[in-house]
């Protein structure tokens, strides 16, 4: 799996040692996958010495897009890049790549010469300690997690949650969470977590339910707030 994503995403014709060197194996063992991956149908053109170029991937199946729809899917994982998160980013670039290995030769063309780009004045954005993919696991998985908190104040607290999802910001890494502890919701700078561990507590199915409760609930918020600003805005125009 790892070569075929190489050999999609790499510009081709890719060595035999930037081959090896992306999947972390030895040259001779890729010769062997390579041998491997033809004898199950994956057209491979090249040879050692040469490099290798991947004509045809009978594990994906066609696709086609618009010029603009692949224009938008190329936006979009490019700005990836600024949310500092490499893995994240990475497998988005895997993605689209694989993407781009099902369409005809016009498209795949096209994608690669996209004349959109994203780009801004890179932020600085607070070290990370604690390991991102577990976070991301224990929303998938549904299973609470421990964490040693540090507040703004600089107080520390240490409390099992039940992770409901994750939100980039242009500056930081949000966690959104059922705190059991406080019994409500909480909002967590990643930044912030000095330690984290996964906990014991299951609440598969709820984390759906729980988000949406969530959301609907930070909403009402959102037009209250507004509500109150027009009416302070009109209070402010009407005659004294």
């Amino acid at each position: 799996m790892r070569l075929l994503a190489a050999l999609r995403r790499l510009p081709s014709p890719v060595t035999a040692e930037r081959l090896a060197a992306e999947t972390e194996i030895s040259r001779r063992q890729l010769y062997r996958d390579i041998a491997t991956l033809r004898a199950g149908g994956v057209l491979i053109d090249g040879a050692a010495g040469y490099g290798y170029t991947l004509t045809e991937d009978p594990a994906l199946p066609p696709q086609s897009f618009s010029r603009l729809e692949t224009e938008a899917l190329m936006l979009a994982v490019g700005s990836l890049d600024h949310l500092g998160d490499e893995q994240l980013a990475k497998a988005g670039r895997d993605a689209m790549a694989r993407i781009i290995a099902t369409l005809p030769d016009r498209q795949a063309r096209q994608s690669m010469h996209a004349i959109m780009r994203s780009w801004r004045m890179p932020e600085d954005r607070p070290a990370i300690a604690v390991d991102v993919d577990m976070l991301r696991q224990a929303c998938w998985d549904e299973t609470s997690v421990i964490i040693t908190y540090r507040d703004k104040q600089d107080r520390h607290s240490e409390r099992e949650i039940l992770p409901l999802g994750l939100s980039y910001s242009p500056t930081t890494l949000m966690l959104v969470g059922w705190c059991l502890l406080r019994e409500d919701y909480r909002t967590f700078e990643v930044a912030r977590i000095e330690r984290l561990e996964t906990g014991s507590t299951s609440f598969r199915p709820r984390r759906v339910e729980l988000l949406r409760r969530y959301q609907a609930m930070r909403m009402a918020e959102w037009e209250a707030q507004k509500a109150a600003e027009r009416q302070a805005c009109q209070a402010s125009r009407r005659p004294k």
